[in-house]
Protein backbone atom coordinates (compact mmCIF):
# COMPACT_ATOMS: atom_id res chain seq x y z
CA UNK A 1 0.00 0.00 0.00
CA UNK A 2 1.60 3.33 -0.76
CA UNK A 3 2.20 5.74 1.76
CA UNK A 4 0.45 9.21 1.78
CA UNK A 5 4.18 10.79 0.51
CA UNK A 6 4.46 8.09 -2.29
CA UNK A 7 0.69 8.86 -3.24
CA UNK A 8 1.95 12.80 -2.78
CA UNK A 9 4.63 12.48 -5.06
CA UNK A 10 3.16 10.25 -7.70
CA UNK A 11 -0.06 12.96 -7.98
CA UNK A 12 2.99 15.38 -8.47
CA UNK A 13 4.46 13.91 -10.96
CA UNK A 14 1.33 13.42 -13.31
CA UNK A 15 0.86 17.29 -12.35
CA UNK A 16 4.27 18.03 -13.50
CA UNK A 17 3.91 15.70 -16.86
CA UNK A 18 0.52 17.28 -17.96
CA UNK A 19 1.64 20.57 -17.48
CA UNK A 20 4.93 19.61 -19.42
CA UNK A 21 2.26 17.92 -21.97
CA UNK A 22 0.13 21.21 -22.46
CA UNK A 23 3.59 23.43 -22.90
CA UNK A 24 4.77 20.50 -25.86
CA UNK A 25 1.27 21.04 -27.26
CA UNK A 26 1.69 25.44 -27.17
CA UNK A 27 5.04 25.23 -28.18
CA UNK A 28 3.72 22.98 -31.34
CA UNK A 29 0.87 25.04 -31.72
CA UNK A 30 3.03 28.36 -31.91
CA UNK A 31 5.82 26.50 -34.29
CA UNK A 32 2.99 25.66 -37.06
CA UNK A 33 0.83 28.74 -36.71
CA UNK A 34 4.38 30.71 -37.21
CA UNK A 35 5.60 28.88 -40.04
CA UNK A 36 2.26 29.75 -41.73
CA UNK A 37 3.62 33.55 -41.81
CA UNK A 38 6.87 32.09 -42.88
CA UNK A 39 8.25 33.33 -39.03
CA UNK A 40 10.18 30.58 -36.60
CA UNK A 41 8.57 29.65 -33.66
CA UNK A 42 10.81 31.86 -31.96
CA UNK A 43 10.12 35.06 -34.13
CA UNK A 44 6.70 34.87 -33.59
CA UNK A 45 6.51 34.49 -29.58
CA UNK A 46 8.69 37.42 -30.11
CA UNK A 47 5.91 39.37 -31.77
CA UNK A 48 3.19 37.80 -29.65
CA UNK A 49 5.20 39.17 -26.72
CA UNK A 50 5.52 42.78 -28.43
CA UNK A 51 2.79 44.35 -26.52
CA UNK A 52 4.43 47.73 -26.29
CA UNK A 53 8.32 48.91 -26.79
CA UNK A 54 10.41 46.71 -25.21
CA UNK A 55 14.08 46.25 -24.76
CA UNK A 56 15.97 42.96 -25.22
CA UNK A 57 15.76 42.42 -21.57
CA UNK A 58 12.47 42.60 -21.32
CA UNK A 59 11.58 40.12 -24.20
CA UNK A 60 14.00 37.79 -23.01
CA UNK A 61 11.96 37.38 -20.03
CA UNK A 62 8.85 37.16 -21.66
CA UNK A 63 10.28 34.43 -23.89
CA UNK A 64 12.26 33.07 -21.28
CA UNK A 65 15.17 32.92 -22.58
CA UNK A 66 18.31 35.02 -22.45
CA UNK A 67 19.30 38.25 -23.69
CA UNK A 68 21.44 36.64 -26.38
CA UNK A 69 18.92 34.36 -27.94
CA UNK A 70 16.85 37.83 -28.43
CA UNK A 71 19.29 39.52 -30.07
CA UNK A 72 19.18 37.34 -32.94
CA UNK A 73 15.59 36.95 -33.39
CA UNK A 74 15.80 40.97 -32.93
CA UNK A 75 18.17 41.11 -35.47
CA UNK A 76 15.98 38.43 -38.01
CA UNK A 77 12.70 40.20 -37.45
CA UNK A 78 14.54 43.90 -38.06
CA UNK A 79 16.21 42.46 -41.53
CA UNK A 80 12.57 41.42 -42.40
CA UNK A 81 10.92 44.67 -41.69
CA UNK A 82 8.68 44.11 -38.74
CA UNK A 83 10.59 45.86 -35.97
CA UNK A 84 13.08 49.17 -35.27
CA UNK A 85 15.30 49.71 -32.89
CA UNK A 86 15.04 53.10 -31.16
CA UNK A 87 16.51 54.72 -28.52
CA UNK A 88 15.43 54.14 -24.91
CA UNK A 89 13.45 57.32 -23.21
CA UNK A 90 14.94 56.95 -19.87
CA UNK A 91 18.12 54.89 -20.73
CA UNK A 92 20.63 56.20 -22.92
CA UNK A 93 22.09 52.71 -23.06
CA UNK A 94 19.49 50.48 -23.75
CA UNK A 95 17.52 50.40 -27.13
CA UNK A 96 13.59 49.87 -27.31
CA UNK A 97 12.41 46.98 -29.67
CA UNK A 98 9.43 48.45 -31.31
CA UNK A 99 7.25 47.35 -34.14
CA UNK A 100 6.85 48.16 -37.56
CA UNK A 101 3.27 49.06 -39.19
CA UNK A 102 4.34 45.78 -41.12
CA UNK A 103 5.22 44.37 -38.22
CA UNK A 104 2.29 45.53 -36.27
CA UNK A 105 -0.39 43.76 -39.06
CA UNK A 106 1.83 40.67 -38.84
CA UNK A 107 1.13 40.64 -35.33
CA UNK A 108 -2.28 40.96 -35.75
CA UNK A 109 -2.27 38.25 -38.51
CA UNK A 110 -0.58 36.00 -35.95
CA UNK A 111 -2.29 36.43 -32.75
CA UNK A 112 -5.83 35.42 -35.08
CA UNK A 113 -3.89 32.16 -36.23
CA UNK A 114 -2.99 31.42 -32.75
CA UNK A 115 -6.09 31.91 -31.01
CA UNK A 116 -7.62 29.15 -33.94
CA UNK A 117 -7.13 25.69 -32.48
CA UNK A 118 -4.91 26.83 -29.52
CA UNK A 119 -4.72 23.63 -26.96
CA UNK A 120 -5.99 25.78 -24.74
CA UNK A 121 -9.54 26.26 -26.71
CA UNK A 122 -11.44 23.38 -24.68
CA UNK A 123 -11.63 25.95 -21.54
CA UNK A 124 -14.23 27.69 -20.74
CA UNK A 125 -13.01 31.85 -19.61
CA UNK A 126 -13.35 30.72 -16.27
CA UNK A 127 -11.08 27.15 -16.47
CA UNK A 128 -8.72 29.49 -18.33
CA UNK A 129 -8.72 32.06 -15.64
CA UNK A 130 -8.32 29.47 -12.44
CA UNK A 131 -5.53 27.83 -15.04
CA UNK A 132 -4.02 30.96 -14.64
CA UNK A 133 -4.42 31.75 -11.06
CA UNK A 134 -3.06 28.74 -9.99
CA UNK A 135 0.19 28.68 -12.54
CA UNK A 136 0.90 31.87 -11.60
CA UNK A 137 1.14 30.83 -8.15
CA UNK A 138 2.94 27.39 -8.41
CA UNK A 139 5.47 30.05 -10.28
CA UNK A 140 5.85 32.38 -7.35
CA UNK A 141 8.72 31.62 -5.59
Amino acid sequence: MATKRETRVQADRLLCGLVNGLANHIEAHVRSRAATLGLTASQGTALAELTRPLTLRELAERMSCEPSNVTFVADRLEEQGYLERHPHPDDRRAKQLVLTPKGTELRGRLLELLSEGSPLTPLSSEEKDTLQQLLTRALIR
